[in-house]
């Protein structure tokens, strides 16, 4: 472990700056007054929303599981695709695990296989929130006289709760503007949250991060306060990577501070870091044990015992 001294200011003001971008649940602060000064009353979290179009005329009922990770197969043409994120509670206070997310799309010519379950399946959250698939980028098609933009549908059930139908769309689609549904930015079916970066990463696939906001009941993650005082993974690289990976983190107060490994499934498989460090920068280095499977895993770091910020990371 090394650690960096730098200006404390200019520190917090990258980090804050870096948590947008890294893939932290979208936080907000609200407009304050003098009778309130509490943290709670100082943040809201945005809920994901629903889509115009609902769940559209292509679904079809019970869909096959999604076999690891693996929404399209290896031969489907098309642009490889993964999409990761977090289930939350409404306030992004709690993760929620057991999720189950219904998802279907286009194919690459933008037909959708309506005899059959290509490009169709369901997913769970594991037991820290999380969801992954891979698939391909979904095709256009056109919905009267226009294109609609490229989309995947999902329907999200947490356990216990009503199921939210909505789309998930991607930036830089050129049909957006246009798209009744897509093109929407306030309200119900406010689009603006569900429109989403992707990245290509060293093997030419496309990576996205869609964190998912809906009522349910889970397990306290502290989150709900991240952009007060507490820490952030600052980079990892290379991503993807074979033999080791290195990561970049801050803590912003002393504090104790875990840095852990997570498979798919939610188990822990490496203990990077577990001490009471002092506010600044720091960095580690995972060399997984001999054995273990190739795949995604979640960089995750914990400050007094709160999940405050988690990255995704491709082991080849």
């Amino acid at each position: 472990m090394k650690s960096w001294n730098k200006d404390r200011r200019q520190f917090l003001k990258n980090t804050s700056l870096a948590a947008l971008a890294l893939g932290t649940p979208i936080i907000h602060a609200k407009a304050s007054n003098a009778k309130s000064s509490s943290a709670d009353d100082m943040i809201m979290c945005d809920k994901t929303t629903l889509d115009y179009y609902g769940e559209g005329p292509f679904y079809t009922e019970n869909p096959p599981t999604i076999q690891e990770g693996m929404l399209a197969k290896s031969d489907e043409p098309g642009t490889r695709m993964i999409i990761t994120g977090r289930v939350f509670n409404l306030d992004c206070s709690e993760y929620i695990p057991n999720t189950v997310i219904d998802v279907w799309h286009a194919d690459h010519d933008g037909a959708y296989d309506n005899e059959g379950y290509n490009l169709r399946g369901q997913t769970v959250s594991n037991n820290q929130g999380f969801y992954m698939f891979e698939t391909i980028k979904p095709g256009k098609y056109l919905n009267g006289n226009m294109f609609r933009p490229s989309h995947i549908h999902y329907k999200i059930t947490a356990p216990g709760y009503p199921t939210l139908t909505t789309q998930l769309y991607f930036e830089g689609d050129t049909d957006i503007p246009n798209d009744a549904a897509a093109s929407i930015t306030s309200g119900q079916y406010n689009a603006l949250p569900r429109i989403i970066s992707l990245t290509e990463n060293n093997e030419g696939v496309l990576e996205g991060t869609w964190d998912i906001v809906i009522n349910g009941d889970g397990i306290t993650t502290g989150v709900s306060d991240i952009h007060l005082d507490k820490g952030i993974i600052y980079r990892v690289g290379p991503n993807p990577f074979t033999e080791e990976i290195n990561i970049r983190y801050g803590v912003y107060h002393k504090a104790k501070v875990s840095l852990l490994v997570f498979n798919m499934q939610g188990r822990t498989v490496a203990t990077l870091e577990e001490k009471t460090l002092a506010a600044d920068q720091y960095d580690a280095t995972w060399r997984p044990e001999p054995g273990l499977a190739k795949g995604h895993y979640f960089i995750v770091l914990k400050i007094n015992d709160l999940q405050v910020h988690y990255l995704k990371v491709l082991r080849q």
